[in-house]
């Protein structure tokens, strides 16, 4: 029988960063791709042989062109993708090396998406046959009226008996708009079966806090399994919450590991010690796809949880927002241990 598709929904930005490990602007030239929450978990679910469909908002120009393009060439649907008023949104993304962190600088103010409302998207028919729903806390931070139509879809995916997930994403940088991230995020979860998130989207976020430092190298799983029976005794809803650990002792080595907890039980993967970093931007979200592909397809969910944490190790290997491995490779990973060894 046909997997129905997992359907995304949220913001793809245009993304700039400059050469290797320069700094912004260091040369005259930025290295342009294509990044988004959403759209990079499709990217993943795609790779892995799921019928996947990435929903959005976005301007009628050459850049969303090339954009639906290249989703395309994923394998991606993108039929419900609506045209409307706008801008395309961009980041710039500075690298970091060592002990110097990565930054970002968000240029999204007045993006389509940003103005988009209630009743913009026929959500009964982008879900009609859907087996999955996935959304993030990235675009409710945008604006009321995007929180307002996420709120809307997760709802309408409940209401259709669609399973939903969303990883939570704070984004300090973007609740600007004078609502809270707790004001909306308790509301949209409501809606929500399955949460992803760390540790500072469950404080921040969700307002359940334990004394965790979140900037520490070093990581307490008992603290990690407090948090996450919190979150899921506030939030009656859920059914599982899956919480990442990165224990960062530089910008270019963290430890990278998750647990997850499904009321019956708390399960920690292996970690993972990445020494190498290439770029971490998007490994939430390849976490998020490694997770959502796991609960739909492997037996048991301590499989889907070491699944998630293997390909989201993986996508620190490589430049850019989406997570470019496949299923066999992920799997090559979780037998093998990661040696690196020339495969020939």
């Amino acid at each position: 029988m046909p997997q129905k598709p997992v359907v995304t929904f949220g913001e793809i930005m245009l993304r700039l960063a400059p050469p290797g490990y320069e700094r912004l602007f260091m040369s005259p030239s930025l290295l342009a791709t294509f990044g988004g929450g959403e759209a990079n978990v499709a990217v993943s679910t795609a790779n892995y042989g799921l019928p996947t469909r990435y929903v959005t908002v976005l301007p009628d120009n050459p850049i969303t062109d090339a954009f639906v393009y290249q989703m395309r060439g994923f394998g991606i649907d993108t039929s419900f993708i609506r045209r409307a008023a706008g801008r395309f949104g961009i980041y710039f993304v500075e690298p970091g090396a060592n002990q110097r962190p990565s930054k970002v600088v968000y240029d999204r103010a007045n993006s389509s998406i940003a103005l988009a409302k209630p009743g913009d998207l026929d959500w009964k028919a982008i879900l009609q046959d859907a087996g999955w729903f996935h959304v993030t806390g990235i675009t409710p931070a945008l604006s009321q009226s995007a929180a307002d139509l996420s709120i809307e879809a997760a709802k309408a995916a409940r209401e259709l008996g669609v399973p939903v997930s969303c990883d939570l994403n704070y984004r300090k940088n973007l609740w600007k708009y004078g609502k809270t991230a707790q004001e909306v995020m308790s509301e949209l979860v409501k809606f929500v079966d399955y949460a992803i998130a760390n540790e500072e989207d469950c404080q921040k976020a969700l307002g359940v806090k334990i004394d965790v430092d979140v900037h520490s190298g070093k990581l307490d799983q008992k603290k990690y399994e407090e948090l996450a029976a919190k979150v899921l005794d506030a939030y009656p809803g859920l059914k599982l919450i899956a919480i990442t650990l990165r224990e960062s002792f530089s910008a270019s080595h963290n430890g990278w590991a998750a647990c997850l907890h499904d009321r019956e039980k708390f399960i920690v993967s292996t970690r993972y010690d990445i020494t190498h970093i290439v770029d971490r931007v998007g490994g939430g979200d390849s976490f998020a796809g490694g997770l959502i592909y796991g609960l739909l397809n492997l037996p048991t969910r301590e499989q889907a949880l070491e699944f998630a944490v293997a390909a989201s190790c993986l996508k620190h290997s490589v430049p850019g927002d989406f997570n470019r491995f496949t299923k066999a490779e992920v799997e090559a990973l979780i037998k093998e241990g990661g040696s690196g060894r020339v495969q020939r």
